[in-house]
């Protein structure tokens, strides 16, 4: 029986819920729980049947008044992480899931990390951390995560463009075809509004080509999500973040599922974040938690 583990994320927002919900649908049996973080508001959920464990997380702050971000929720929420990590590199558990985290909560909480994935690079890495995104048919991950557009030209080297795609290839298989997408409009318009293209995104899929991957690129933003909607191309390695998130989400006709490739475990989370304005009313929508448990069931 696969073992599995799940953290919470922040227990004023609807990952609890999302858990709770996604658990119900799978067949007791199906696999081992662990799950952490605060159990003791989790149980008011209700029961839960099969095989569960539970790892409490406690915190000296105290909880908000209302559902929100919170020094509390930051503290819990991390420390599930740091727990379940821990257990996830002693080979406690082969697969985690992490249900969403407040960045501005672990900020109240005095964490340094920015999210999961600065920090599982940092404690887990085997090859990198590469945010990727799957839905059906639908591969994408990023060359650069969580930056203001004004620091994407800096953000956006060579080396990062290799390095995403040479995690993105091992994961999806050496022979697939991957297709990189531009910073710029039209990819630059042959300079004329932006030389990235140019400078860096060419000139790194040519070194990738001699490596032997199958690559291609750079296309534009649009074009990219066109030819891949299409089957053209296996996976796509977008430039940043919302390039691939946007595309994803309207071209998605199954949940969306997050891989972080690159890691000394499998582990995956659900698309969608804390949801602080919902949480609470019973409302979550736990397809793409569901979606998540799933994926690693089926590994």
């Amino acid at each position: 029986m696969k073992k599995i583990i799940i953290t919470l994320g922040d227990p004023y927002g609807i990952g609890p819920e999302t858990v709770f919900k996604a658990l119900k649908k799978i067949k007791p049996g199906a696999a081992g729980f662990t799950l952490i973080g605060d159990i003791e508001n989790f149980r008011k959920f209700g029961p839960l049947k099969g095989d569960i464990n539970y790892i409490e997380i406690k915190s000296p702050f105290r909880a908000p008044q209302g559902f929100k971000p919170s020094k509390r929720g930051g503290d819990i929420s991390f420390k599930a992480l740091k727990k379940a990590v821990d257990l996830m590199l002693a080979k406690q558990a082969d697969a985690l899931v992490t249900a969403p985290i407040s960045k501005e909560a672990w900020q109240k909480a005095g964490v340094k990390y920015m999210g999961h994935t600065e920090f599982l690079r940092d404690k887990a890495a085997k090859q990198g951390a590469l945010m990727m995104f799957k839905s059906g048919p639908l591969v994408c991950a990023l060359i650069t995560e969580h930056y203001a557009v004004k620091d994407l030209s800096e953000a956006i080297d060579k080396n990062r463009i290799k390095k995403a795609a040479r995690i993105l290839a091992q994961t999806v298989g050496k022979n697939t075809l991957l297709e990189v997408s531009a910073l710029n409009p039209h990819s630059g318009d042959g300079g004329k509004i932006g030389k990235e293209e140019i400078k860096t995104i060419m000139p790194a899929v040519k070194e990738l080509k001699k490596e032997g991957l199958n690559i291609s690129g750079p296309y534009p933003i649009d074009t990219i999500w066109q030819r891949h909607k299409k089957g053209l191309s296996g996976a796509i390695l977008m430039t940043y973040h919302d390039a691939a998130l946007l595309g994803l989400k309207l071209a998605a006709k199954e949940p969306v599922v997050h891989i972080t490739a690159g890691l000394k475990f499998l582990r995956v989370s659900p698309t969608h974040g804390t949801a602080f304005d919902i949480a609470g009313k019973n409302l979550a929508d736990e397809s793409s938690m569901l979606a998540a448990i799933k994926y690693v069931l089926s590994k």
